[in-house]
């Protein structure tokens, strides 16, 4: 199957999965839901990614790549708000082949593979309006990318960027829909005085197909605003993500497949992980 023909089945399955109660989204969408995770709750959230044919522009390298022990920490600090901290343990990429590219010098790896410690991200999400019955929830989501993973490794760009998306999510009978609309401001790994700003979006319905079983689909990425050749690392970007999910108690398991859109993102993919919501403390 080519990869046009993988992006329209998946598109025909978002739309067409069975009928009943969806809930806010989680795991294994990367489309944020306005609803937040309650005042003095945790929601925890781990898993493992795998991506055929990853591409990094800027260091000259594609391969495959295993990301283990990804994890998300939401800290409810209020009824409408919440602190959010994303990253995992280890990046593992096996290198099929390699290309000349801006940092390709200062790469350090020796062989056919390289590793490193994943980016983190930290920020926030505010809730401002409430879902009606006539209006959806809504909430801005904000956040910044930290250089954890090196340059020399070939897996980051030692940069830092900043997010910021307006969240909208609605329940329609049996199908919970939600959107991402906002922009980020990439920095360049080649010039400390350039940047790229992109903008950010996603689409993600969720709908379930029987009590605490749901199928859930996506398209979330960003778009290059610069005319011309944009810094390396900061291309247009976009991933499509049909899964399902199963909730038990305060417990949900995940999994989904992946299909890249862009040239520079992986041919597929697939997630899978669990995510647990606790009580913590009680907000005064």
């Amino acid at each position: 199957m080519t990869r046009s023909m993988a992006i329209a089945a998946a598109a025909a399955l978002m739309l067409g999965v069975g009928s009943g109660l969806a809930r806010a989204q989680s795991r294994p969408l990367a489309t944020e839901d306005p609803e937040t995770v309650g005042a003095g709750q945790i929601l925890l959230e781990g898993g493992v990614d795998y991506t055929q044919d990853t591409v990094y522009p800027a260091s000259g390298l594609k391969g495959n790549l295993w990301r283990i022990g990804m994890f998300g920490l939401s800290i409810g600090v209020s009824s409408i708000a919440e602190i959010q901290l994303d990253g995992g343990l280890r990046d593992s990429f096996a290198i099929k082949s390699t290309f000349p590219a801006p940092l390709s010098d200062m790469l350090t790896v020796t062989g056919d593979h390289t590793g490193d410690f994943p980016d983190a991200t930290i920020g926030a999400k505010v809730r401002f309006v409430s879902e009606t019955a006539s209006r959806p929830a809504m909430a801005i989501r904000f956040w910044t990318r930290l250089p954890n993973e090196s340059n020399e490794s070939g897996l980051g760009l030692d940069t830092t960027d900043f997010n910021f998306n307006l969240a909208v999510a609605k329940t329609v009978q049996s199908v919970r829909v939600a959107g991402n609309l906002g922009f980020g401001i990439l920095g360049s790994p080649e010039r400390g005085d350039v940047q790229n700003d992109v903008l950010n979006y996603g689409f993600s319905v969720a709908r379930a197909v029987r009590d605490g079983i749901e199928m859930v689909g996506e398209i979330n990425g960003r778009l290059n605003t610069r005319s011309g050749t944009p810094p390396a690392g900061t291309e247009s970007r976009s991933v499509m993500r049909l899964g399902a999910r199963a909730t038990r108690g305060p417990v949900r398991l995940d999994a989904a497949l992946l299909i890249g859109v862009t040239k520079y993102d992986p041919t597929w993919g697939f997630t899978a992980g669990a995510t647990w919501v606790f009580k913590a403390f009680t907000v005064q």
